[in-house]
């Protein structure tokens, strides 16, 4: 990736090829900052708000393009919504491209829609993307049979049919 920022768009890396976070070959756009973090979590590295860097948005664009195989994107964390905003774009683009959207979350379906109502860009990027797997990371909660999820308390929703 180059050091062109996408606008304002902070990340802990890309993966440009994954079968884990959701169904077929899909990249998975981990950002960076996350206020949850879940004692436990599968990416402590993506918590903190000031590590990181600005994203080639274009390059990330260009490379789900390229790529045949790439089914949709995810957009992991970190806690994507603390970037609506900067998210909503790329989605738009991606869904352009045909390219379906997951996103995971920390926070729940619920809190998501009454952020949105103080955070509009909350509300688009929902909007833009087909899949969350919401609520936080509960340890106590872990099972490895889950596809998708990590603790039992979270859930697959599809935002489109």
């Amino acid at each position: 990736m180059s050091n062109i920022p996408w606008p304002g768009l902070k990340i802990s890396g890309v993966v440009e090829e994954s079968i884990t976070d959701g169904p077929g070959i899909r990249t998975v756009i981990f950002t960076q900052g996350c206020p949850h973090r879940c004692p436990g979590c599968h990416n402590p590295q993506t918590h903190d708000f000031s590590a990181g860097f600005y994203a080639d948005g274009e390059a990330i664009l260009a490379s789900v393009a390229e790529n045949p195989l790439i089914r949709g994107v995810t957009f992991s964390g970190g806690e994507p919504f603390c970037q609506a905003q900067a998210l909503c774009e790329l989605a738009q683009r991606l869904r352009d491209m045909g390219k379906n959207i997951w996103v995971y979350s920390g926070y729940t379906h619920e809190e998501l829609l009454e952020k949105g109502r103080e955070e509009p860009a909350v509300s688009r990027l929902l909007s833009l993307c087909d899949v969350l797997v919401d609520g936080p990371y509960l340890q106590a909660e872990r099972d490895l049979t889950l596809t998708f999820c990590g603790s039992r308390n979270q859930r697959i929703i599809r935002l489109r049919e």
